[in-house]
């Protein structure tokens, strides 16, 4: 995620958690505290910590898959079929039919986050499993 400043950041992470913990609650009829700790931010410098970062990001669950996943459905969910930085293309599950036109994503701000992961790293394979060895 990228923001203008700290402050920033803070306030829209903020906002994120007290709408996800609000729709949440009602979802389970329940009130209170959903989320025990605030997020960590950590500025990524590097063009390798930012591939690392989208990666994660947009694979995660296979990671946490108890089998391996060897396709290149993504999560309809997430926002990986608009991205622009794989090997090859993707698509949805073949099961899921609706797809929602509106682009969840920003263009990048920073030349590291837009072209600069690019330019110094290999693009992602929706094959990969973030965290393990290739």
């Amino acid at each position: 995620m990228e923001a203008r400043s700290k402050e920033a950041l803070s306030s829209g992470l903020k906002g994120l958690q007290v709408r996800v913990a609000r729709k949440l609650n009602a979802i389970a009829g329940r009130k209170g505290r959903v989320f025990s700790d605030r997020f960590h931010a950590r500025a990524l410098k590097t063009p390798s910590e930012v591939r690392h970062a989208y990666a994660y990001v947009l694979l995660n669950s296979r990671h946490h898959a108890k089998a391996p996943q060897r396709n290149s459905f993504i999560d309809p969910c997430s926002s990986g079929l608009h991205f622009d930085g794989w090997t090859r293309p993707v698509s949805l599950r073949p099961d899921h039919v609706e797809v929602d036109p509106f682009v969840p994503i920003a263009e990048p701000r920073t030349w590291l986050a837009g072209e600069g992961w690019r330019a110094h790293t290999d693009l992602i394979s929706p094959d990969e499993v973030p965290g393990k060895p290739g």
